[in-house]
């Protein structure tokens, strides 16, 4: 690679426009907490975005939000494409805040539902007193998107 060449690191970030149609796109992310023993604990959750913080809500009794009281740092990454040159992705690294009560809940349900404004079914709705909210805000994004690379790796 020439020494004027960009990184390759540089050449396949997402600007900030590319990437919150990503995320609108892409609304299912692996959070990662670290349980007890420090190891990592992976789930999927539905996600929304507003003012740069990542909204999911979460049962209060759940691993995750134990994992997230005793260690607010998690990471959350959304990733969609079949073959290598097709990898297009989101990576944050963060701190996660746990919101407590049914408006908040429902706030937070407003910001994953989006642009869909999909209604939720009756038994979801009456589990807001049960659940939380978790606020990630973001301290580290990272993003790519391979096809930039132009099939060159």
């Amino acid at each position: 690679m020439p020494d004027d060449a960009p990184p390759r690191r540089r050449q396949i970030q997402l600007t900030e426009t590319e990437q919150a149609a990503f995320l609108a796109a892409n609304r299912k992310a692996a959070l990662a907490t670290l349980d007890r023993d420090g190891f990592p604990h992976l789930v999927a959750m539905s996600f929304g975005v507003k003012d740069g913080a990542f909204y999911m809500t979460s049962y209060a009794k759940a691993q995750k939000v134990l994992n997230i009281e005793r260690n607010p740092h998690v990471g959350l990454m959304v990733e969609a494409g079949g073959a290598y040159s097709e990898l297009k992705g989101v990576m944050v690294r963060g701190m996660c805040e746990i919101v407590e009560g049914e408006d908040a809940v429902r706030d937070a349900w407003a910001i994953i539902a989006g642009a869909s404004a999909t209604p939720r079914r009756k038994e979801t709705s009456d589990s807001a007193a049960k659940r939380v909210v978790l606020k990630v805000t973001p301290r580290k994004i990272a993003s790519w998107d391979h096809s930039k690379l132009g099939g060159r790796y």
